[in-house]
């Protein structure tokens, strides 16, 4: 808690088993709204809850890494941004849609997990100087990874890329917190490894809207980088939410919850039987990558990208079951 204490504009308070992170910005004067970066399209997909949606595609020159759901949540005091994007210029982009709808500050920064694609646009709101928030695993799975994400966005994106673009979040998250955007509640929750080994959602109590990262995918196959098992668990969980409607890290805003898993558990679940199948055979990965989650292609985009690399991952967890 010592960083959020020491944050200029905040205060700590404890509410039963959580803590609530209010921040006093009412002498904060209203951040500039000129930007020379054209704003992010975003929807206001609830009342005070803006989303952009990302691109179904890898990142590339032409998008700029924008293609993550991103967005944020306004308060009465300040603003909250779920995921900055893939690069800095999309992370600007985002900074001018907020001061389209608001010019109160910007008080958190909470990354759901460490792809470069939901954290490299972090720099941009650096001079907003708020609090950035992750998971307890973030920073050092971020550390560990700086060196590759940053010589891959520099090939990917064919921008100067440079250590600036990290930035690290200072509070993070072990359990369940709130922060307090004024008239506004939204709880964090950290979670076990499953996508990541440190993902975090994103709940605004007010309307009800998850922001559930990359736990949760739509149109766009899942991609394993954690626990196949772990994520299998992580959703169990997040049908016990009690939210309205679901932002996925990828995919269109879904009303329908927790019916939006559906898809994804399934999936999954074949991966891990199919895998499993493979490994009381005797046989090998080149077998399993060859053939377990066939049945689900052409259900999902982007499948040949990502089902083998994903069966990579679970033949590797499995075969040590």
């Amino acid at each position: 808690m010592a960083s959020i204490m020491s944050h200029p504009f905040s205060h700590l308070r404890r509410a039963g088993h959580l803590f609530v992170i209010a921040i006093a910005v009412a002498a904060i004067p209203p951040a500039c709204p000129a930007f020379a970066q054209a704003a992010l399209s975003v929807t206001e997909v609830a009342p005070g809850v803006y989303v952009y949606r990302g691109e179904h595609a890898e990142a590339n020159p032409e998008n700029d890494g924008g293609i993550a759901n991103i967005g944020f949540v306004v308060g009465t005091r300040s603003v909250a941004i779920i995921d900055t994007g893939g690069s800095p210029v999309i992370g600007t982009a985002l900074l001018s849609a907020i001061r389209e709808v608001t010019d109160r500050p910007i008080g958190y920064v909470v990354n759901t997990h460490f792809h470069p694609d939901h954290i490299l646009g972090n720099s941009a709101f650096s001079a907003e100087a708020p609090v950035f928030i992750g998971h307890a695993n973030l920073p050092a799975a971020l550390r560990a990874r700086q060196e590759s994400y940053l010589a891959r966005a520099a090939e990917t994106l064919g921008q100067d890329v440079s250590e600036a673009w990290f930035v690290l979040p200072k509070h993070l998250v072990s359990t369940r917190e709130t922060i307090d955007l004024g008239d506004r509640v939204l709880i964090l929750e950290a979670h076990p490894p499953a996508h990541t080994d440190s993902d975090l959602t994103v709940l605004d109590e007010a309307t009800g809207t998850l922001f559930a990262g990359d736990l949760v995918f739509l149109e766009r196959i899942p991609a394993v980088d954690g626990s196949v098992l772990g994520w299998l668990a992580v959703l169990d969980r997040l049908a016990e939410i009690p939210a309205r409607k679901v932002v996925p890290g990828h995919g269109p805003v879904a009303a329908a919850w927790p019916d939006a898993l559906a898809d994804e558990r399934r999936y999954l679940k074949v991966i891990v039987t199919e895998t499993r199948r493979i490994l009381a055979a005797g046989g090998t990965l080149q077998a399993a990558t060859a053939t377990v989650g066939l049945s689900e292609k052409g259900r999902w985009l982007l499948f040949d990208d990502y089902n083998a690399r994903n069966v990579t991952a679970a033949y590797t967890e499995l075969e040590w079951e």
